[in-house]
C-alpha cells in the first residue's frame, strides 16, 4: 500500500478498537503489528480483508450483546458473552494470514514487483500464496458470523459430532444451526467479495507490465492465464463454499477437542475467558460437599477455543492452496 494510505489506515484500526474496547491492551499491539504486515505489501486487497474481517467481526459481536450474555455464563463468574480479544485471539484468525502476506511479499520483491503495484497483476492459476491468504480470512470470517449470529437462533443447536446430532445447550462448542451456517456462508461471503473487487487480477483491459508478459487471448477456464466475468463469479463462490467448510470444520474440531463444560444448576454453557480453558471444578466449589456445579457436556479437553482457531485457520490455509494447486496444476513448492 502507499504509505500516505497505510499510515492513516493503521491509525484508524488502532483507534477504532481502542475506543470501542473491543482488544485488549496486548491484543491492540499484537493488531497493529499485524496490520503493519498486511499494509507493507503493495497490494492494496490484503489490507482491506483485514479491515472488513475485523470491523465485521467487531459488528456481529455486539449484535445484541445483552441477549447473547443472558444464554451462557463467563468463568470468571460474570454473565457471558464475548468481552474484548486478547493477543492470542488475534494470533489465531490472523496469524497464519500475516505469515503468507510475508511470504508473497518476499515473491513480488523477488520479481521486483514490490515497488509498483500497478505493474503487478494476478495471473489466473497464479500465485498460491494469494489463495492461501483469502482462504483464511474467509474461514475465520465465517467462523466468526457462524459463533456471534448462530447463538441467536430460536432452535436449539445440535451437537455436529454426535450420531444423532442431539440438542445442546447455546454457546456448546460443535453444537451447530441453520441460522449459524447461513451466518457463516455470510461472513464468507463478505471477503470473497471484497477479494474480488480488489485483487489486481490479469484480465484483457489490464495494461500492466504483468499482464502483458502473460497476455493470452483465452480466459482461465478455456486454459489461458486472464481473468474473465466467468472466472471471477466461479473465484467468489468458491471462496465463500471454502469459508463455510471451515466453519464446519471448526465445528468438529471444538466438537471434539474442546471441552464444553456446562453450571449444572442453570444449564448454561461456560465460556472460559480469552478463549482459554474451562476448569470443571470451580475454586469456589472445592471445597464443598461433593456435588460438582460443573459438568462436561462435549468434547475431549485437549485444546481450548484458541488452539480450535489456529488450527482451522492453518489447515484452511493450506488446504486452499493444496486444491488450487491441484486444480491449476501448479506446484506447491511455488509458495517459497
Amino acid at each position: 500500500m502507499l504509505p500516505y494510505v497505510a499510515f492513516p489506515a493503521v491509525a484508524f484500526l488502532v483507534y477504532r478498537a481502542y475506543r470501542r474496547e473491543s482488544l485488549t491492551p496486548a491484543g491492540i499491539v499484537t493488531a497493529t503489528i499485524t496490520a503493519v504486515i498486511h499494509a507493507l505489501h503493495p497490494w492494496s486487497v490484503f489490507f482491506a480483508l483485514l479491515i472488513v474481517f475485523f470491523v465485521g467481526g467487531t459488528r456481529v459481536t455486539k449484535v445484541k450483546h445483552d441477549v447473547k450474555a443472558r444464554l451462557t455464563h463467563s468463568s470468571t463468574g460474570a454473565s457471558g458473552g464475548e468481552g474484548p480479544r486478547t493477543h492470542i485471539q488475534v494470533l489465531a484468525n490472523s496469524g497464519m494470514a500475516s505469515f503468507l502476506v510475508f511470504l508473497h511479499w518476499r515473491q513480488l520483491l523477488a520479481r521486483g514487483q514490490a515497488g509498483d503495484a500497478s505493474q503487478a497483476c494476478w495471473p489466473y492459476g497464479g500465485d498460491l500464496l494469494v489463495v492461501g491468504i483469502v482462504s483464511n480470512y474467509a474461514a475465520v470470517a465465517a467462523d466468526t458470523f457462524s459463533s456471534e449470529l448462530g447463538i441467536l437462533s430460536k432452535s436449539k443447536p445440535r451437537l455436529i459430532t454426535s450420531w444423532n446430532l442431539r440438542e445442546v445447550p447455546p454457546g456448546t462448542n460443535g453444537g451447530v444451526s441453520l441460522a449459524g451456517t447461513l451466518a457463516g456462508y455470510l461472513g464468507a461471503f463478505t471477503i470473497a467479495v471484497t477479494s474480488a473487487l480488489l485483487l489486481p487480477f490479469c484480465w484483457s483491459g489490464s495494461n500492466s507490465a504483468a499482464a502483458k508478459l502473460f497476455r493470452d487471448t483465452r480466459s482461465g477456464l478455456q486454459g489461458g492465464r486472464e481473468w474473465g466475468a466467468q472466472e471471477i463469479l466461479l473465484w467468489v463462490t468458491a471462496v465463500t463454499i471454502w469459508g463455510g467448510l471451515g466453519s464446519l470444520l471448526d465445528s468438529f474440531l471444538g466438537g471434539w477437542l474442546q471441552a464444553s463444560v456446562v453450571d449444572t444448576r442453570t444449564g448454561k454453557v461456560i465460556e472460559g475467558s480469552g478463549g482459554a480453558m474451562v476448569p470443571v471444578q470451580s475454586q469456589r466449589n472445592k471445597k464443598n460437599d461433593g456435588n460438582a456445579s460443573r459438568r462436561i457436556e462435549s468434547g475431549l479437553g485437549i485444546l481450548d477455543n484458541n488452539g480450535v482457531n489456529i488450527g482451522m485457520a492453518i489447515t484452511m490455509s493450506i488446504g486452499g492452496m493444496i486444491a488450487a494447486s491441484y486444480i491449476w496444476d501448479v506446484p506447491l513448492r511455488s509458495i517459497f
